[in-house]
């Protein structure tokens, strides 16, 4: 029987986990009704330096039902380190783990599906949106635009899966290989390449609580995916570099026969917006390639993703814990 562990990264999420560890409660024993998961399955809760009570309830939750246990990072790392925490501590003691946010809009029913195709032979299988009826126009729009965009830039990932997973035990090993300090799983999980498989869901509303990703924070994601994930923005601004190039061939051949022929004009305007265009061009280009030297220079650092404080479970996954990390 295959041992499940549901990784949910917790940041601020106290009105919601109520509700939410209930409704994982009853999927998990159904699911274990139906033999498809064994008895000692685990729901782990990682709170990710959260300000209000959600650690409190964790604690609470582990205290009434060993199905529920919890993570403690030692300050607020970023989802996508507080989902690869709880991912790294449930490979050695899972069979299988899926990864799902707190507020559950992701539909837990798709759990059922995932389990099925794990057990005919995926070692991932992604949880992908079958449509965007809950978005709102321009979140929908960029959404969607988003995953083109990173395909186009040589990023390869899910089109409309987020980071609703699950992951075998082999394959979170070899996620365990990944080293790099600048995550963004949606793209790294595909380099596994096991043989993979896809669930379609619906997103639900989101019940309680208020969205950890408003739009700063997801301009910020796409950015963290695209230049962790792909180096053609500094191919682009070669390309660019040299059609720039060639352009001013083109009107230094121009100036030199305008001036010849006894036709040359004061271009007081053509010249202005020359030099903030390129000046402007310039500046980008100096952002990208900063952006891609700072990743450069936090990587060379080898800084721990996360830090683990407490770790809430039964004795025996407790000793695991402790005996691979050397505490």
């Amino acid at each position: 029987m295959n041992r499940l562990f549901c990784v949910i990264p917790c940041y601020n999420e106290q009105e919601v986990l109520p509700e939410t560890s209930e409704r994982l409660r009853q999927k998990m024993e159904s699911l274990i009704v139906k033999g498809k998961i064994s008895e000692d399955s685990r729901v782990v809760f990682v709170n990710d330096g959260s300000r209000d009570s959600t650690w409190e309830i964790i604690q609470k939750l582990h205290e009434e039902n060993p199905l529920f246990q919890g993570i403690n990072l030692s300050k607020n790392m970023g989802h996508q380190n507080a989902l690869l925490a709880g991912l790294m501590t449930a490979k050695d003691m899972c069979d299988v783990a899926i990864s799902m946010d707190a507020d559950l809009q992701d539909d837990i029913n798709a759990i059922d599906e995932m389990i099925d195709k794990f057990i005919d032979g995926a070692d991932i299988v992604y949880g992908v949106r079958s449509k965007r009826a809950t978005d709102t126009f321009f979140k929908r729009v960029t959404a969607e635009n988003f995953y083109k965009l990173m395909d186009y830039l040589g990023a390869k990932t899910v089109y409309n899966h987020a980071d609703y997973r699950l992951m075998s035990r082999r394959a979170l090993m070899d996620l365990s290989q990944f080293g790099e300090v600048n995550l963004f799983l949606r793209g790294i999980v595909p380099m596994i390449g096991y043989k993979s498989e896809v669930v379609y869901y619906e997103r639900a509303e989101r019940f309680a609580g208020e969205s950890k990703y408003p739009l700063g924070k997801m301009l910020s994601f796409a950015v963290q995916g695209i230049t962790s994930l792909s180096t053609k923005p500094i191919k682009m601004i070669t390309s660019l570099g040299f059609f720039i190039f060639f352009v001013s061939i083109v009107v230094l051949i121009y100036s030199l026969v305008r001036h010849y022929t006894g036709h040359t004009i004061p271009g007081w305007t053509t010249t202005v917006l020359s030099v903030w265009a390129i000046g402007g061009l310039i500046m980008i280009s100096l952002g990208v390639i900063g952006e891609y030297i700072g990743k450069i220079y936090l990587e060379t650092k080898n800084r721990p993703r996360f830090i683990i404080e407490n770790y809430l479970a039964d004795a025996k996954d407790k000793g695991i814990f402790d005996k691979h990390t050397h505490r």
